[in-house]
């Protein structure tokens, strides 16, 4: 029957380079419930990109043949490596201009072609540089041909692309729904995604993203060194970390030392990093100070790390909750050990997005 629900939104699809998550959502009333949820682990020892290639489209394949999916139409990101992310200040408030400018000027910065290549951005507001005002603005670019790759992975693998997002956008898009309220307009929320290459560090006012920061510090170097020290392989260093989240009286004490003492100094640097990113906004916007850390991605569970943010940070950390409100009924996603399943954060906001685009009857139609 559910090849005929016409509440079931488009497939959220991320795809990380050690995991893929796709989730569908189903959207009745005030209603939003999970029709499936679908997990696999991409293996690290694959020899080169072209098969990690292979394996995600097989993956998709799979989980789509077995996960219960409603139909093909999906909303996908690009990969954070694919993404350049700079807080720039410009002198002009007017859009054209600014547009302009960054197509003549920034894109060029980039290595980006304005001509082919895909420029966005956001507006984040007026702040203060010495005397002058100037405003803020967060630049999105892309080439062309890491568009074109994604997509064409996303039809290899039999799924009908109706968008591409990026990775900031969706984070924040599965936490707007909690920002709603008329006291949290102002309300400076701080989100930080840890995923597998880059961490994903937004500052938001209310419902508007006003700062993003992409970190090449993530779970990939805590499993790498992790890896050095033991002298083990990376896909054994992966699952040793596992183990230890999921028993750690399971792995003897000395083993168990070593992992935390190989991982220590990337948790403190990412620390540092996320920190650096507080003193910007503190320094730019001159705003509410954050109160509060929300934390996502699949490392919410590495105590060590979460000690060290608390540590940097000097504000509560709390892990995300992005299912939270959402049904999910009988799901595999109900079974997580992780009960506030904050690694599907990207994922739910993407099939978010899918079902704006659905409401607005573009779904099939829409491109960017």
């Amino acid at each position: 029957m559910r090849l005929f629900d016409n509440s079931a939104g488009p497939i959220g699809l991320d795809v990380g380079r050690s995991t893929i998550r796709m989730i569908q959502l189903a959207f009745r009333a005030d209603k939003i419930s999970v029709i499936a949820a679908q997990k696999a682990d991409v293996p690290l020892d694959l020899p080169d990109d072209e098969a990690v290639r292979t394996y995600t489209v097989q993956a998709i394949r799979r989980m789509c043949a077995e996960g219960g999916f409603s139909g093909r139409e999906v909303v996908s990101c690009l990969s954070a490596d694919s993404l350049k992310i700079k807080s720039l200040r410009l002198d002009t408030t007017d859009p054209a201009q600014i547009e302009g400018q960054l197509k003549m000027e920034v894109a060029q910065r980039f290595g980006l072609d304005a001509a082919v290549d895909e420029i966005r951005y956001m507006i984040a507001g007026s702040v203060y540089q010495g005397e002058e005002i100037k405003n803020e603005v967060v630049f999105f670019g892309t080439d062309c041909q890491s568009i074109t790759r994604h997509l064409s992975l996303l039809e290899e693998a039999g799924l009908v692309p109706i968008a591409l997002d990026a990775v900031p956008c969706a984070l924040f898009r599965s936490f707007q729904a909690s920002l709603r309220r008329h006291e949290d307009q102002r309300l400076v929320s701080v989100i930080v995604d840890v995923e597998d290459l880059y961490t994903t560090v937004i500052i938001a006012r209310g419902q508007e993203i006003i700062f993003v920061k992409q970190i090449p510090v993530a779970a990939a170097r805590l499993t790498m060194e992790v890896a050095s020290r033991l002298g083990i392989s990376a896909e054994e260093a992966r699952l040793l970390r596992t183990k230890l989240k999921d028993d750690a009286d399971s792995v003897d004490p000395v083993t168990r030392q070593a992992v935390i003492d190989a991982m220590s100094h990337v948790t403190e640097e990412l620390a540092k990093e996320i920190s650096l990113c507080f003193r910007y906004y503190a320094v730019t916007f001159r705003g509410q100070r954050p109160t509060e850390v929300v934390f996502a991605g699949g490392e919410t569970d590495e105590t060590t790390l979460l000690n060290a943010l608390r540590r940097h940070l000097g504000v509560q950390v709390s892990v995300a909750r992005p299912l939270r409100g959402i049904d999910v009924g009988n799901t595999v996603i109900n079974r997580r050990r992780n009960v506030e399943m904050s690694e599907w954060a990207v994922a739910v906001g993407l099939g978010l997005k899918g079902a704006d685009l659905a409401a607005c009857g573009l779904a099939g139609y829409e491109r960017n």
